[in-house]
């Protein structure tokens, strides 16, 4: 069971999803605008918002950058546009994860249990497990800290997981499937590789790299990714 804030100004669409998330044994909070939802995320820490973009108040996309200020907490945007560019904007203003309408509440179900998983994993972990040390990268699996040079690197939680899995395997491909299904929790979809290339663009921003000059974060074309200690 987790709380989830509903963000829909819809009342028809707004009364089903509470419905259907009520049935899975969710505590659910709906409100209708953008400055309410802003409001309830700030007063009472949901575990995990859905967002719907088109709000009286404010545009979706600009709520979900004003709530990525000051919370890491997991967000699903539902949208009515599945193209690329538009997805790749909503990953940058910090969307976990997003639906197309119209959408069944099974995929919903899904999409929300694949977050919560995730999310919880963190605490999970082995407070004993050791430092990950990958050249002058320090990866404290317990605090869920990155350092680089001495520098802590600002990450989502996503952003952690992925570097944290790759630097569990340092030297080795992990194929892009394999960070589908342990680092997302989900089964590989289409549309997951773009999702994979935004947060590997992230990473390599933050790790002071490029794709044309990587120092930690090598792709091997066609399977995935792989890093490696910086010459």
């Amino acid at each position: 069971m987790a709380t989830v804030l509903l963000v829909e100004d819809d009342p028809m669409v707004r009364g089903a999803l509470m419905r259907a998330l009520s049935h899975l044994g969710h505590v659910v909070h709906p409100v209708g605008t953008a400055l309410e939802a802003l409001r309830e995320a700030t007063e009472h820490t949901p575990d995990l918002v859905i967002l719907d973009l088109g709000l009286p108040d404010l545009d979706g996309a600009s709520a979900l950058r004003m709530l990525r200020g000051y919370s890491d907490v997991p967000v699903i945007v539902a949208t009515a546009r599945g193209d690329e560019p538009t997805i790749v904007r909503l990953l940058n203003d910090g969307a976990d994860d997003y639906v197309v309408k119209p959408f069944s509440s099974a995929q919903l179900a899904a999409r929300i249990n694949a977050l919560l998983r995730r999310s919880s994993r963190g605490p999970s972990r082995d407070d004993e497990q050791a430092d990950l040390v990958v050249g002058d990268l320090v990866i404290s699996l317990e605090r869920r800290e990155a350092v680089l040079e001495g520098r802590v690197l600002d990450l989502s939680r996503r952003e952690f997981d992925l570097l944290a899995h790759l630097a569990e395997n340092v030297g080795k491909v992990v194929t892009r499937r394999e960070l589908v299904e342990t680092v997302w929790h989900q089964h590989p979809l289409v549309g997951h590789d773009q999702t994979i290339d935004v947060h590997v663009s992230w990473l390599r921003r933050k790790l002071g790299e490029s794709a044309g000059h990587p120092r930690y974060l090598r792709t091997v074309r066609g399977v995935g990714l792989k890093m490696v200690e910086p010459g």
